[in-house]
């Protein structure tokens, strides 16, 4: 039975080898890939808005698409928060991770966010 999420690739029925012989071909299996842009998340200090990659029923990656840009200290903020909160989505492969102290309201955002992607690419159903 194979993997939910993986779909076989298709490989010619055999290939002649040197000695002029028929050899069955074979192909590694490929993950089906689903990318899901979540919905705006607003904040209080401004926008939060992931994209999710999912390849073979799993958490791939998270880009951040939107993210609060208003001065410095945002800039800053977010430098250090961001990829935090990708490592433990990464890691926890849910939307279940803490906030990261000092940026909770781009956390709960982040999250919100990540939430409506999963859901709209189907993930954990």
């Amino acid at each position: 039975m194979q993997a939910p999420g993986v779909v076989p690739e298709t490989a010619p029925p055999s290939a002649p080898s040197a000695s002029g012989t028929a050899t069955p071909a074979t192909a590694a299996p490929t993950a089906r890939s689903t990318t899901a842009n979540g919905s705006v998340a607003q904040t209080r200090w401004g926008p939060v808005q992931v994209q999710v990659k999912i390849t073979g029923g799993r958490i791939a990656d998270v880009l951040v698409l939107q993210r609060p840009s208003g001065n410095s200290r945002d800039e800053q903020i977010n430098s250090l928060a961001l990829p935090r909160l990708r490592a433990e989505v990464l890691r926890a492969q849910s939307p279940r991770i803490d906030t990261v102290s000092g940026a909770t309201f781009t956390s709960a955002g982040y999250i919100e966010s990540l939430q409506a992607a999963l859901d709209s690419a189907h993930f954990g159903r």
